[in-house]
């Protein structure tokens, strides 16, 4: 089954490790934004009726209720097998966690990061983890118990030490899903721009080195396993049954419709892209313009390799898909990072912390 993505690419603040086409932006854009994701929404003729939903930014919890409420009436469906909102701590209150359960929401994702109030106020957050608790019980209280907590590997001033503090929390919430992500250095961040040129802003000479990192990653995989939440997707832990019923769609090549700035469309057939700037897209909207300036044929013969590897589970290649990538598979088998379990093949502990080298060799084959 299909499902939606609505990009809400707006924030209080630009966190210093944020690598996303979103930021702070004039407060009569994001209602110029909204206006322009109805008029995007109203025309689309839907060939398939939606399972999930998912608004993503950004700090979607920005959306005053009842906008978001009619921008999810535009979509069919309700009440979907799950729809799921990203929210910044601080943010959740009780009418806000009242008004998303009405709207149709089940999900909500927070985006932590980490407990520790040093590694918090390095990234440009305000949060607490007493408030993180807090809001957590707000959301049980609510009626949306299914919620998912974010957590960096490689913040600037992170230790093992500090990271077992993020993971005792993990346990004290008895979160159902965490996505633990390892910290990406690249020019498209503040963080990340300024680890690359050696500069002392946003705490960068204290960004622990790669092997310390994936240290800290293989931990979090053992601690979260052995409090039944293990790994399902390279970055994705879950109880057995709070797997994110809509990121499974981009990893095993399912249909999605993408709304608003830098949201991308999938239909089996073709890739298409929204322009980055919520300004250009909220133009192009307003002249009648298409927001698209991507549109591509897709491959599902290589991605499904690239994708469906990211899983636990692995994929199950074809006969005429073990013949074709013969070389790389008995290559990466011999080094250790695939392993053939039967008619299944998926990546190894150690082909994990590889996998770009991995995916690439298949997108090239």
């Amino acid at each position: 089954m299909a499902g939606v993505y609505l990009s809400f690419p707006f924030c209080a603040q630009k966190c210093t490790f944020c690598n996303f086409a979103s930021g702070v932006f004039p407060r009569d854009l994001e209602q110029r934004y909204l206006a322009g994701l109805e008029t995007d929404l109203a025309p689309f003729d839907w060939p398939w009726r939606p399972e999930t939903v998912y608004l993503g930014g950004g700090s979607p919890n920005r959306i005053p209720p009842s906008a978001l409420r009619t921008l999810l009436d535009k979509i069919p469906g309700r009440p979907w097998r799950e729809a799921t909102i990203e929210a910044t701590p601080g943010a959740v209150t009780p009418d806000l966690a009242r008004a998303w359960g009405e709207a149709g929401i089940s999900r909500v994702s927070l985006g932590v990061q980490s407990f520790v109030p040093a590694e918090i106020a390095g990234t440009g957050r305000k949060h607490t983890a007493a408030r993180v608790a807090e809001e957590v019980a707000v959301l049980r209280e609510a009626g949306l118990p299914n919620f998912n907590i974010d957590l960096i590997a490689g913040l600037p001033g992170q230790t093992p030490a500090t990271w077992s503090e993020s993971l005792d929390w993990i346990e004290r919430l008895a979160a159902p899903h965490v996505s633990v992500y390892m910290l990406e250095i690249d020019p498209d961040s503040r963080l990340g721009a300024e680890i690359l040129r050696g500069g002392p802003r946003y705490g960068a000479p204290k960004a622990p080195p790669e092997d310390l990192v994936a240290d800290l990653y293989e931990t979090a995989v053992d601690r979260l396993a052995a409090l039944g939440i293990p790994r399902y997707e390279i970055s994705n832990f879950a109880r057995p049954g709070f797997e994110s019923r809509h990121n499974l769609k981009y990893w095993t090549l399912e249909p999605y419709a993408g709304f608003g700035a830098d949201a991308h469309s999938f239909d089996g057939v073709s890739r298409r892209g929204n322009v980055e700037s919520p300004k250009e897209y909220i133009d192009r909207i307003e002249r009648g313009v298409s927001p698209c300036d991507t549109d591509e044929p897709a491959h599902p013969d290589q991605e499904r390799f690239f994708v469906g590897l990211r899983l636990r589970a692995g994929i199950r290649p074809r006969p005429e898909e073990w013949r074709r990538f013969e070389a790389p598979i008995r290559r990466f088998v011999e080094t250790g990072l695939l392993e053939i379990d039967g008619p299944v093949l998926r990546l190894t502990r150690c082909g994990v912390l590889l996998s770009n080298e991995v995916f690439q060799e298949f997108l090239e084959s």
